[in-house]
C-alpha cells in the first residue's frame, strides 16, 4: 500500500470518527427534545382534550413530522394522569397534568415542588360561550357550505390538510360549524402563537390598573445591572417584538432557541431573557416566541403574589365565560404565554367576537377603551405592514397571505395565527369571525386567505344590513 493511499485512508477514518462523534453528541441533544415534545403533546391531547393516545400518537405525534420521533416510545398513566416518553429508552422527560393547568414538562424540578397555582372547577361541556343560530336572510348560504365543503377537502393525499373544526361568528352568533371526525364543539384544542393575542389581552388589563406602562423599562431585575442594554427594552417593544433580542426561530432545527425553550427547559421566560442584543431596542422588528415569554415574565412581576396564572383566568378568561380554557404554565409557575393555550373552537371564536366588540363582554368592559385599536395599530418597523401588538393585520405568508385572495380580503381584517395552521379571523365590516383549527404541517399546505375569501363572499358588508 502506498504512503499516499494510506494517508487518505487515515484522513478518511478520521473524517468517520469525528462524524461519528459529532453526530452522537447532536444526537444525545435532540432526543430529549424530542421525548419532551412527544410527552407534551400526549399529555395535552389525552388529558385536556380528551383523545384516545392512539390516535394522538399517529396524527399528532408522527404525520408529516420528524422520522426520529418514530424511535421515541410513550407512555400513559391515567391514574396519576401523568405521560412519559424515552428516545430508544433513554432520555426519559414526563409532562403532569393538573385540573384547571394543564400539562406541564417536568424539566429542572419536580413538577410537584412547582409553584402551587390554584385550579378551578369547569363547567359541563355542553354549554355554549355564544349562543347558536341559523344565519341571517341576507346571507349566501350555499357559498357558505361550499366555504366549509373547501375547508375539509383533502385535494392531495400526500399534502393533508387535516382540518379538524372551522366556526363561523357573524353578528355575535355561531351560524356555521363543522368538525372532523373525533373532535366537538366541545374539544379542548391548542391555539399555539394564538395564544400571543391573549397574551396581549392580559397586558392591556395589568395596564388599565396601573400596574405595567407601555414606555416601563429595565423591566427585570437580570437587566437592571449597571451598562445592560437590554436596560432600554420597555413593555411595547416587547409587545411589538421590537425588544432586539437575538433569538433563533427556526422551527425545523431541533437545537434551535425555540425548541430549547418550550421543550429543553423549564423556566421559559428564564432562557429567553438572557439572549444578548441583536438589535438596539425599537429599530428592528423580528418575530419571536422568546419576546412573548419575556413579557409573561415582566407581567407576572407586576403581581404582588407573583400568580399570573390565577390573574389571567379570574380577570379575562372566566370573565368571557371559557370555562374550559386552560393555558398551561411551564415547572417555573410561569404560564407559556407564547404557545400553550387550549381552548374549544367555540371558545376561540368568542375570544375573536371579543375583540371584535373592543375588549366589551356582554356589557362589562374588559380591555380599557382603545386598546384593541391599539392592538391592531401597525408596528413600523416591520416593513410588510402585517404585524400589530402581538395580532396579524393581514394573513401571514405562511397560510397563503401573498397572493391575490388576501390583498383582496376587507381592509379592516385581523388575525390571530399559530403553527399547524390554528387561525382566527376578526372582519369588523362584516361583524364576521372565523376560526380554522387543524393540523397542517406541511409547507403551503393550508391557503388560509383562499379560504377566508370564501367565507366573506357569502355575507354582506356591514353597511347593508344597518341601512
Amino acid at each position: 500500500m502506498s504512503r499516499r493511499l494510506r494517508r487518505l485512508l487515515l484522513l478518511l477514518l478520521l473524517v468517520l470518527v469525528v462524524g461519528s462523534v459529532y453526530g452522537g453528541w447532536r444526537l444525545s441533544r435532540i432526543a430529549p427534545i424530542g421525548s419532551a415534545y412527544a410527552a407534551k403533546m400526549l399529555c395535552s391531547w389525552v388529558f385536556v382534550s380528551g383523545r384516545e393516545a392512539r390516535s394522538v400518537i399517529a396524527e399528532d405525534i408522527l404525520a408529516d413530522n420528524n422520522w426520529l420521533l418514530r424511535l421515541v416510545h410513550t407512555r400513559v398513566d391515567a391514574d396519576s394522569q401523568r405521560t412519559s416518553a424515552t428516545f430508544l429508552g433513554f432520555a426519559r422527560r414526563d409532562a403532569q397534568f393538573r385540573p384547571g393547568l394543564g400539562c406541564t414538562l417536568a424539566l429542572g424540578t419536580r413538577i410537584e415542588a412547582a409553584p402551587q397555582l390554584e385550579a378551578r372547577a369547569v363547567e359541563p361541556a355542553e354549554a355554549s360561550v355564544l349562543p347558536v343560530s341559523a344565519a341571517a336572510p341576507d346571507v349566501d348560504g350555499q357559498a357558505l357550505t361550499a366555504a366549509l365543503d373547501w375547508a375539509f377537502q383533502e385535494p392531495d393525499p400526500k399534502r393533508l390538510r387535516r382540518t379538524r373544526a372551522v366556526v363561523v361568528v357573524h353578528r355575535g352568533q355561531i351560524v356555521a360549524e363543522r368538525y372532523a371526525p373525533g373532535f366537538t364543539a366541545h374539544t379542548p384544542m391548542p391555539g399555539w402563537s394564538m395564544t400571543k393575542t391573549a397574551a396581549a389581552a392580559l397586558t392591556g388589563i395589568l395596564v388599565s390598573e396601573g400596574r405595567v406602562a407601555l414606555a416601563s423599562r429595565a423591566l427585570l431585575k437580570e437587566w437592571q445591572a449597571s451598562g445592560d442594554p437590554r436596560a432600554d427594552i420597555t413593555l411595547e417593544h416587547l409587545l411589538r417584538m421590537t425588544d432586539g433580542l437575538a433569538f433563533n426561530e427556526q422551527y425545523d432545527d431541533p437545537l434551535s432557541d425555540v425548541m430549547i425553550m418550550l421543550l429543553a427547559t423549564g423556566d421559559a421566560s428564564g432562557f429567553a431573557l438572557h439572549k444578548p442584543l441583536a438589535a438596539a431596542p425599537g429599530t428592528t422588528w423580528r418575530y419571536a416566541n422568546g419576546t412573548t415569554n419575556v413579557l409573561a415574565r415582566a407581567l407576572r412581576r407586576s403581581l404582588d403574589d407573583g400568580d399570573l396564572s390565577r390573574f389571567l383566568r379570574q380577570r379575562l378568561l372566566d370573565r368571557l365565560g371559557l370555562r374550559h380554557a386552560v393555558l398551561e404554565p411551564d415547572a417555573a409557575g410561569t404560564p407559556v404565554l407564547s404557545s400553550f393555550m387550549h381552548a374549544t373552537p367555540r371558545e376561540w371564536a368568542a375570544f375573536g367576537q371579543f375583540l371584535l366588540q373592543d375588549g366589551v363582554w356582554r356589557g362589562e368592559r374588559i380591555l380599557p377603551e382603545g386598546w384593541v385599536e391599539y392592538m391592531r395599530t401597525p408596528t413600523p418597523q416591520c416593513l410588510r405592514g402585517d404585524f400589530g401588538a402581538h395580532l396579524w393585520l393581514k394573513v401571514p405568508e405562511t397560510f397563503g397571505g401573498s397572493g391575490a385572495e388576501s390583498a383582496a380580503l376587507p381592509a379592516d381584517a385581523f388575525h390571530l395565527s399559530g403553527h399547524e395552521a390554528q387561525l382566527v379571523s376578526i372582519v369588523p365590516s362584516q361583524e364576521l369571525v372565523v376560526v380554522r383549527l387543524g393540523l397542517s404541517r406541511l409547507p403551503g399546505t393550508w391557503d388560509h386567505a383562499a379560504f377566508l375569501a370564501r367565507v366573506v363572499k357569502a355575507f354582506p358588508p356591514l353597511q347593508t344590513f344597518r341601512q
